[in-house]
């Protein structure tokens, strides 16, 4: 197997690693729409980081984490509802950051790798972003699972008990602001979300805890990228794009299978 292939797979299945269990909170709290409003925030980032000289993973982190904080302060203020504030901010960041990377004359940026992703062309530096940035997201998880679980059934009774509510919602979106960052260049601002939400929404259907639902979703999702890169090396497709594709056809595998029936 050529190198760069062993890269691409060696990434793709560190990045769905993350996003299985986090893809189960977003799927659990119905935060697709914030997801992809962060993403579209990350090539603000990117444009950030090549106009200040600093490492585009940091920059895309770093803007991510401050829209957070600012969707947060302006959910406080509710002046418009929810789903419309993640609207006209998606669009606008996303917007802004194309604007703002049109007026780098002095950069050649190839917009296509950042919308859509070049997993076929990861190096190992990358790969390490992956794996550290996923270490921090996968221990975080780990502390915070308990309070994640009880913030999720009911944020009001898990106040009462004690809860630091805002402060557990900002740690979560703080770790999609890392999963996006990192997986930036493998799958791409525009697709990042769907590995967030397509395997976890696949894995609902073989779980009945949610600790066995993260855990399918990364394995589902490491399938995804396994069959996503096969099908790109195989029919010459682009390799962010398949892996979707292939996470689409195993949802739709689960779902048209007929439901088990428990033994009398």
């Amino acid at each position: 197997m050529p190198d760069f292939l062993l890269l691409a797979l060696f990434g793709g299945l560190g990045v769905a690693a993350i996003t299985g269990p986090l893809g189960a909170f977003v799927v659990w709290r119905r935060m697709a729409y914030f997801g992809d409003t962060l993403a579209h925030s990350a090539l603000m980032g990117v444009a950030l980081g090549f106009l200040f000289s600093i490492n585009l993973n940091l920059a895309v982190m770093v803007c991510c984490v401050l829209l957070s904080i600012l969707l947060v302060a302006l959910q406080k203020q509710h002046w418009v509802a929810t789903d419309t504030l993640l609207g006209i901010m998606a669009h606008s960041a996303l917007s802004i950051g194309l604007v703002a990377v049109s007026l780098l004359d002095h950069i050649r940026i190839d917009l296509m790798e950042y919308l859509f992703g070049d997993l076929l062309a990861i190096a190992p530096t990358d790969l390490l972003w992956v794996y550290g940035g996923g270490s921090v997201v996968l221990i975080l998880l780990w502390r915070l699972w308990n309070p994640l679980l009880a913030i999720t059934i009911n944020e009001e009774l898990a106040r009462v008990e004690g809860i630091p509510v805002t402060r557990v919602r900002l740690l979560l979106m703080l770790m999609i602001a890392i999963v996006i960052a990192v997986a930036m260049k493998l799958v791409g601002i525009l697709l990042i979300t769907s590995l967030l939400i397509i395997p976890a929404a696949a894995a609902r259907k073989l779980s009945t805890t949610p600790e066995q639902m993260a855990c399918i979703a990364s394995v589902l999702g490491m399938l995804s990228v396994t069959g996503g890169i096969w099908a790109s090396w195989t029919f010459d497709t682009p390799a962010g794009p398949s892996v979707v594709v292939t996470s689409l056809l195993v949802f739709l595998i689960l779902y048209t299978l007929p439901a088990r029936r428990s033994s009398s």
